[in-house]
């Protein structure tokens, strides 16, 4: 059995920003369901560790790395059977809230120490260093917040096989080299071909240097990032080692994830009984102070940022309001997009519904009771929402970049047979416009409609095949490394 070390900064239901947290819970989970042996490592934020002791969690190990005392708890994540290792270091990590801002919205002063530290805890669990029995055969990797580990690692010639996961390169954990000089990272690491990158200390460039393989979440993501335009500043490096890159495509919890079973919604339905879907959106309608009637409802949820296309959407809004459509906003994000998406609230009444913050049961029910579901995103290294959206028969309008483009096909593009959803090229308003006004046409269509609607729900979006294709990533990596040690 492959034993895998699964590093990451957030993980559903303990602590979640983004998809980063949906990806750790279910990708570890169902490769445990094939007989992988995948373990968590998890820094001890103050609600894991406390969800982990009324679990029963045990300590494991107790030691000291540099100034700070550190000790690795034990337990399982909620509702799974894998293992999870915690973190505690309560001068870094016992802190409220988002693992990585303040109350103010601004990074934390010491993250680049805080995940050096928790890159350093995972080095030495994988080098069977800190007391425990157990130890990986290979170390996932994933986000800036783990680009140290491979680079820990790496001096050690027995080291387990490592990959390193980009779930959005667009966040690098770039520092000062007043920063590197804090952390004592040995000379040698200054380096353009290493840590180095314009003057400044990038830990992401740790798992792209150092890692044996390199994925990102999508093969269209994997493509894009070689570019000038989507690749932040790293194209070249990523060009570089293009040998050793795949595109993955994520799955989703298609437990969590079901219309005929989800317990927050009020009526279920399927592909091959859809007249409860109507349901849903009166409920939804009446759930958020809408009119309830059969006007097209338009959702969208996520972070109110420049990257999800806000300001596209803003733009296109006030003229299908006017035209009779009603939307659905659920995210938090920037105050320019904020209070223009509040204004539009105020203005239409029983048209416009908008929740800031973030709350899991109304987004499945947003999904489940929209008509057309928004992801105008500048670019999108997957995406989940078009998934849950194309699940739940919701048509998703989406500009065609990253994972958008690998899982939406457009009428135009594939024919009725096999379309399931509107793509746009250009990331601009008329665009996204041109694109909504055919989806609306096809919506006044409801044979073909239905067609559309079953061809996204017959599609297999879960874990499973996803879940092959990295056992087959991580097979081909470790016997690289017994090739390596032979030599």
């Amino acid at each position: 059995m492959i034993r895998v070390l699964f590093a990451t900064s957030e993980v559903y239901p303990l602590v979640k920003t983004g998809g980063l947290a949906d990806v750790s819970a279910s990708l570890p989970e169902a490769l445990c369901r094939l007989e992988y042996d995948v373990q968590i490592l998890l820094p001890g934020y103050p609600d894991a560790l406390k969800a982990a002791r009324k679990a029963g969690s045990r300590r494991k190990a107790r030691f000291q790395v540099g100034q700070h005392s550190v000790s690795l708890w034990q337990t399982r994540l909620p509702g799974t059977a894998v293992m999870l290792w915690l973190v505690d270091c309560p001068p870094l990590f016992d802190r409220p809230g988002n693992p990585y801002k303040n109350e103010e919205g601004q990074d934390w002063w010491d993250n680049a120490h805080r995940f050096e530290l928790f890159a350093r805890v995972g080095a030495m669990m994988a080098t069977g260093e800190v007391g425990i029995t157990w130890q990986p055969d290979l170390v996932h990797c994933n986000d800036w917040q783990t680009g140290l580990l491979p680079v820990f690692l790496e001096p050690y010639q027995d080291r387990p096989g490592t990959v390193f996961t980009i779930h959005n390169l667009a966040y690098q954990g770039v520092f000062s080299h007043e920063t590197f000089r804090a952390l004592g990272l040995p000379d040698s690491l200054w380096r353009l071909e290493q840590l180095e990158f314009y003057g400044q200390l990038s830990f992401i460039k740790g798992g792209l240097v150092f890692s044996d393989r390199i994925t990102t979440v999508s093969p269209g993501y994997a493509r894009e990032i070689q570019s000038p335009e989507f690749g932040c500043g790293l194209d070249g490096l990523l060009r570089y080692r293009q040998p050793v890159l795949t595109g993955i495509l994520n799955g989703i919890d298609s437990r969590v994830w079901n219309p005929e079973t989800d317990p927050e919604l009020a009526f279920h339905y399927g592909r091959d009984h859809l007249k409860n879907k109507t349901q849903c959106k009166a409920r939804l309608q009446q759930e958020l102070g809408l009119e309830v009637n059969g006007d097209p409802l338009l959702g969208f949820i996520g972070r109110l940022v420049e990257q999800k296309g806000v300001d596209l959407l803003l733009a296109v809004m006030p003229e299908l309001l006017q035209r009779g459509c009603q939307f659905v906003i659920l995210g938090s994000g920037e105050a320019r997009f904020e209070e223009p998406l509040k204004s539009l609230a105020r203005q239409w009444p029983g048209k416009m519904s908008l929740t800031l913050g973030y709350n899991e049961g109304l987004s499945h029910r947003i999904t489940a009771g929209c008509d057309l579901f928004l992801m105008p995103s500048r670019f999108e290294p997957c995406g989940l929402n078009q998934m849950y959206s194309l699940r739940y028969g919701t048509l998703p309008v989406v500009h065609g970049v990253g994972g958008l483009s690998d899982t939406v096909n457009d009428p135009l593009d594939v024919g009725v047979d096999r379309a399931n959803g509107f793509r746009f090229g250009e990331p601009n308003a008329r665009a996204l416009l041109a694109a909504i006004d055919r989806a609306l046409k096809w919506f006044g269509k409801r044979k073909q409609w239905r067609r559309l609607q079953g061809n996204g729900m017959a599609i297999d979006y879960s874990w499973k095949q996803r879940a092959h294709d990295y056992g087959e990533l991580y097979q081909s990596i470790l016997k690289e490394r017994q090739y390596q040690l032979q030599d």
